[in-house]
Protein backbone atom coordinates (compact mmCIF):
# COMPACT_ATOMS: atom_id res chain seq x y z
CA UNK A 1 0.00 0.00 0.00
CA UNK A 2 1.82 3.09 -1.21
CA UNK A 3 0.34 6.29 0.18
CA UNK A 4 1.86 9.22 2.00
CA UNK A 5 0.29 12.23 3.61
CA UNK A 6 1.53 15.80 3.54
CA UNK A 7 3.79 17.00 6.35
CA UNK A 8 0.87 19.18 7.41
CA UNK A 9 -0.75 16.09 8.94
CA UNK A 10 2.23 15.38 11.21
CA UNK A 11 2.48 16.89 14.69
CA UNK A 12 6.13 17.95 14.67
CA UNK A 13 6.45 19.48 18.14
CA UNK A 14 5.23 17.92 21.34
CA UNK A 15 1.79 19.36 22.22
CA UNK A 16 1.42 20.17 25.89
CA UNK A 17 -0.87 17.64 27.50
CA UNK A 18 -1.30 17.11 31.24
CA UNK A 19 -2.51 13.54 31.92
CA UNK A 20 -5.17 13.23 34.60
CA UNK A 21 -5.22 9.43 34.75
CA UNK A 22 -3.97 6.49 32.73
CA UNK A 23 -5.54 7.66 29.46
CA UNK A 24 -2.21 7.78 27.61
CA UNK A 25 -1.25 4.27 28.67
CA UNK A 26 -4.65 2.91 27.62
CA UNK A 27 -4.51 4.67 24.25
CA UNK A 28 -1.00 3.45 23.52
CA UNK A 29 -2.00 -0.09 24.45
CA UNK A 30 -5.11 0.18 22.26
CA UNK A 31 -2.96 1.25 19.32
CA UNK A 32 -0.53 -1.62 19.82
CA UNK A 33 -3.46 -4.06 19.91
CA UNK A 34 -5.08 -2.46 16.83
CA UNK A 35 -8.17 -1.36 18.77
CA UNK A 36 -10.21 1.74 17.87
CA UNK A 37 -10.64 4.52 20.40
CA UNK A 38 -13.74 6.40 21.59
CA UNK A 39 -13.30 9.64 23.53
CA UNK A 40 -16.26 11.08 25.36
CA UNK A 41 -16.39 14.24 27.39
CA UNK A 42 -17.57 17.85 27.51
CA UNK A 43 -16.56 20.57 25.09
CA UNK A 44 -13.07 22.01 25.52
CA UNK A 45 -11.82 19.47 28.07
CA UNK A 46 -8.80 18.35 26.06
CA UNK A 47 -9.96 15.52 23.76
CA UNK A 48 -8.47 17.02 20.60
CA UNK A 49 -5.23 18.00 22.35
CA UNK A 50 -5.01 14.45 23.66
CA UNK A 51 -5.26 13.08 20.11
CA UNK A 52 -2.57 15.51 18.92
CA UNK A 53 -0.30 14.40 21.74
CA UNK A 54 -0.98 10.73 20.99
CA UNK A 55 -0.17 11.24 17.30
CA UNK A 56 3.08 12.97 18.28
CA UNK A 57 3.99 10.14 20.66
CA UNK A 58 3.38 7.56 17.95
CA UNK A 59 4.99 9.60 15.19
CA UNK A 60 1.92 9.14 12.99
CA UNK A 61 -0.01 11.56 10.76
CA UNK A 62 -3.28 12.77 12.26
CA UNK A 63 -6.25 13.30 9.92
CA UNK A 64 -9.08 15.11 11.73
CA UNK A 65 -12.64 15.26 10.41
CA UNK A 66 -15.24 17.53 12.02
CA UNK A 67 -18.51 15.64 11.66
CA UNK A 68 -21.80 17.33 10.76
CA UNK A 69 -25.31 16.52 9.53
CA UNK A 70 -24.37 16.71 5.86
CA UNK A 71 -21.31 14.46 6.10
CA UNK A 72 -21.76 11.62 3.62
CA UNK A 73 -19.97 8.33 3.16
CA UNK A 74 -18.39 9.75 0.01
CA UNK A 75 -17.03 12.69 2.02
CA UNK A 76 -15.18 10.21 4.22
CA UNK A 77 -14.25 7.48 1.77
CA UNK A 78 -13.84 9.30 -1.55
CA UNK A 79 -15.54 9.93 -4.87
CA UNK A 80 -15.02 10.15 -8.61
CA UNK A 81 -14.33 13.66 -9.91
CA UNK A 82 -14.05 15.13 -13.39
CA UNK A 83 -10.57 16.57 -14.03
CA UNK A 84 -9.40 17.69 -17.44
CA UNK A 85 -12.20 15.79 -19.14
CA UNK A 86 -11.28 12.57 -17.34
CA UNK A 87 -12.93 10.77 -14.46
CA UNK A 88 -10.49 10.27 -11.59
CA UNK A 89 -10.91 8.82 -8.12
CA UNK A 90 -10.13 11.07 -5.16
CA UNK A 91 -9.58 9.46 -1.76
CA UNK A 92 -11.48 10.92 1.18
CA UNK A 93 -9.77 11.68 4.51
CA UNK A 94 -10.63 8.31 6.03
CA UNK A 95 -9.23 6.38 3.07
CA UNK A 96 -6.10 8.56 3.02
CA UNK A 97 -5.48 7.91 6.71
CA UNK A 98 -5.99 4.16 6.29
CA UNK A 99 -3.62 3.92 3.33
CA UNK A 100 -0.97 5.99 5.12
CA UNK A 101 -1.27 3.95 8.30
CA UNK A 102 -2.01 7.07 10.33
CA UNK A 103 -4.71 8.12 12.77
CA UNK A 104 -8.16 9.19 11.59
CA UNK A 105 -9.95 11.22 14.25
CA UNK A 106 -13.67 11.83 13.72
CA UNK A 107 -14.65 14.69 16.04
CA UNK A 108 -18.26 14.81 17.31
CA UNK A 109 -19.14 11.56 15.57
CA UNK A 110 -22.79 11.73 16.69
CA UNK A 111 -23.30 14.73 14.42
CA UNK A 112 -22.74 12.52 11.36
CA UNK A 113 -25.62 10.66 9.74
CA UNK A 114 -26.10 7.07 10.88
CA UNK A 115 -25.85 5.78 7.33
CA UNK A 116 -22.44 7.43 7.19
CA UNK A 117 -21.06 5.95 10.41
CA UNK A 118 -21.96 2.44 9.28
CA UNK A 119 -18.96 2.55 6.92
CA UNK A 120 -16.75 2.46 10.03
CA UNK A 121 -17.99 -0.93 11.20
CA UNK A 122 -15.71 -3.23 9.20
CA UNK A 123 -12.80 -0.89 9.95
CA UNK A 124 -13.46 -0.86 13.69
CA UNK A 125 -13.66 -4.61 14.26
CA UNK A 126 -11.31 -7.53 13.70
CA UNK A 127 -11.59 -7.21 9.92
CA UNK A 128 -9.93 -3.75 9.81
CA UNK A 129 -10.97 -3.23 6.21
CA UNK A 130 -12.48 -0.22 4.46
CA UNK A 131 -14.85 -1.02 1.59
CA UNK A 132 -14.65 1.34 -1.39
CA UNK A 133 -17.98 0.30 -2.89
CA UNK A 134 -17.81 2.72 -5.81
CA UNK A 135 -14.46 1.24 -6.86
CA UNK A 136 -15.27 -2.32 -5.91
CA UNK A 137 -12.20 -2.46 -3.68
CA UNK A 138 -11.35 -3.37 -0.11
CA UNK A 139 -8.57 -1.44 1.60
CA UNK A 140 -6.93 -3.33 4.45
CA UNK A 141 -5.63 -1.15 7.28
CA UNK A 142 -1.96 -1.59 8.17
CA UNK A 143 -1.02 -2.29 11.78
CA UNK A 144 -0.15 1.35 12.48
CA UNK A 145 -3.58 2.70 11.51
CA UNK A 146 -5.87 3.83 14.31
CA UNK A 147 -9.49 4.94 14.18
CA UNK A 148 -10.57 7.38 16.88
CA UNK A 149 -13.90 9.13 17.40
CA UNK A 150 -15.23 11.55 19.99
CA UNK A 151 -18.49 13.04 21.17
CA UNK A 152 -19.97 15.13 23.96
CA UNK A 153 -22.43 13.12 26.11
CA UNK A 154 -23.95 16.39 27.33
CA UNK A 155 -25.45 16.96 23.89
CA UNK A 156 -26.88 13.47 23.53
CA UNK A 157 -30.45 12.90 22.41
CA UNK A 158 -32.47 10.04 21.00
CA UNK A 159 -31.88 11.36 17.50
CA UNK A 160 -28.16 11.96 18.03
CA UNK A 161 -26.61 8.95 19.65
CA UNK A 162 -24.23 6.20 18.64
CA UNK A 163 -25.85 2.90 17.80
CA UNK A 164 -24.82 0.07 20.16
CA UNK A 165 -23.45 -1.78 17.15
CA UNK A 166 -21.06 1.15 16.65
CA UNK A 167 -20.21 1.92 20.28
CA UNK A 168 -19.31 -1.64 21.16
CA UNK A 169 -16.51 -1.74 18.63
CA UNK A 170 -14.45 0.82 20.54
CA UNK A 171 -12.30 1.13 23.63
CA UNK A 172 -13.79 4.12 25.46
CA UNK A 173 -11.99 6.80 27.44
CA UNK A 174 -14.04 9.24 29.50
CA UNK A 175 -12.71 12.78 29.73
CA UNK A 176 -13.84 15.42 32.17
CA UNK A 177 -12.57 18.66 33.62
CA UNK A 178 -9.54 17.90 35.81
CA UNK A 179 -9.17 18.65 39.51
CA UNK A 180 -8.85 22.36 40.27
CA UNK A 181 -5.10 22.27 40.92
CA UNK A 182 -4.43 20.39 37.68
CA UNK A 183 -6.73 22.63 35.64
CA UNK A 184 -5.02 25.72 37.07
CA UNK A 185 -1.67 24.23 36.07
CA UNK A 186 -2.97 23.77 32.52
CA UNK A 187 -4.40 27.30 32.30
CA UNK A 188 -1.21 28.82 33.70
CA UNK A 189 0.97 26.89 31.25
CA UNK A 190 -1.16 27.56 28.16
CA UNK A 191 -1.72 31.26 28.84
CA UNK A 192 1.53 32.13 30.60
CA UNK A 193 -0.24 33.63 33.62
CA UNK A 194 0.57 33.32 37.33
CA UNK A 195 -0.85 30.32 39.16
CA UNK A 196 -3.03 32.44 41.47
CA UNK A 197 -4.69 34.10 38.47
CA UNK A 198 -5.25 30.71 36.85
CA UNK A 199 -6.70 29.38 40.10
CA UNK A 200 -9.20 32.26 40.22
CA UNK A 201 -10.31 31.49 36.67
CA UNK A 202 -10.70 27.81 37.52
CA UNK A 203 -12.85 28.76 40.51
CA UNK A 204 -15.03 30.86 38.20
CA UNK A 205 -15.24 28.00 35.71
CA UNK A 206 -16.34 25.61 38.44
CA UNK A 207 -19.07 28.01 39.51
CA UNK A 208 -20.47 28.18 35.97
CA UNK A 209 -20.52 24.39 35.74
CA UNK A 210 -23.06 24.28 38.53
CA UNK A 211 -25.61 26.30 36.57
CA UNK A 212 -27.14 23.42 34.62
CA UNK A 213 -30.22 23.42 36.82
CA UNK A 214 -30.66 27.13 36.01
CA UNK A 215 -30.72 26.41 32.28
CA UNK A 216 -27.10 26.80 31.23
CA UNK A 217 -26.43 23.89 28.80
CA UNK A 218 -22.76 23.65 29.73
CA UNK A 219 -20.36 25.54 31.94
CA UNK A 220 -17.09 27.17 30.99
CA UNK A 221 -14.62 24.78 29.39
CA UNK A 222 -10.91 24.74 30.12
CA UNK A 223 -10.51 26.23 26.64
CA UNK A 224 -12.60 29.28 27.58
CA UNK A 225 -10.63 29.76 30.79
CA UNK A 226 -7.42 29.78 28.74
CA UNK A 227 -8.93 32.34 26.36
CA UNK A 228 -9.76 34.62 29.29
CA UNK A 229 -6.31 34.13 30.79
CA UNK A 230 -4.65 35.08 27.51
CA UNK A 231 -6.70 38.26 27.30
CA UNK A 232 -5.75 39.11 30.87
CA UNK A 233 -2.08 38.43 30.11
CA UNK A 234 -2.33 40.84 27.16
CA UNK A 235 -3.49 43.62 29.47
CA UNK A 236 -7.29 43.34 29.30
CA UNK A 237 -8.84 43.90 32.78
CA UNK A 238 -9.93 40.67 34.47
CA UNK A 239 -13.66 41.41 34.49
CA UNK A 240 -13.72 42.47 30.85
CA UNK A 241 -11.68 39.43 29.84
CA UNK A 242 -14.04 37.08 31.67
CA UNK A 243 -17.16 38.71 30.26
CA UNK A 244 -15.97 38.50 26.66
CA UNK A 245 -14.16 35.16 26.79
CA UNK A 246 -16.39 33.24 29.21
CA UNK A 247 -19.81 34.76 29.85
CA UNK A 248 -20.77 35.89 26.36
CA UNK A 249 -19.75 32.63 24.62
CA UNK A 250 -21.78 30.60 27.13
CA UNK A 251 -25.22 32.16 26.64
CA UNK A 252 -27.35 34.93 25.15
CA UNK A 253 -29.99 34.71 27.89
CA UNK A 254 -30.10 38.03 29.81
CA UNK A 255 -30.86 36.41 33.17
CA UNK A 256 -28.09 33.84 32.84
CA UNK A 257 -25.68 36.53 31.69
CA UNK A 258 -26.55 38.62 34.72
CA UNK A 259 -25.86 35.64 36.98
CA UNK A 260 -22.55 34.97 35.28
CA UNK A 261 -21.52 38.60 35.60
CA UNK A 262 -22.21 38.43 39.35
CA UNK A 263 -19.95 35.40 39.56
CA UNK A 264 -17.19 37.29 37.77
CA UNK A 265 -17.52 40.20 40.20
CA UNK A 266 -17.37 37.80 43.13
CA UNK A 267 -14.17 36.16 41.88
CA UNK A 268 -12.55 39.38 40.62
CA UNK A 269 -13.83 42.11 42.97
Amino acid sequence: MDCTLSDLYFVKEEPYYRPVGNELEVALAAHSMELPLLLKGPTGCGKTRFMEHLAWRLGLPLVTVSCHDDLTTSDLVGRYLIKGGETVWMDGPLTSAVKAGGICYLDEIVEARKDTTVVLHPLADDRRILPLDKKGELVRAPSTFMLAVSYNPGYQSVLKDLKPSTRQRFVALEFSYPAAEVEAEIVAHEAGVPTDMAMSLVRLGDMTRHLKEQGLPEGASTRLLIHAARLMESGIPARSACLTAICQPLTDDPELLSGLEEMVQAVFP
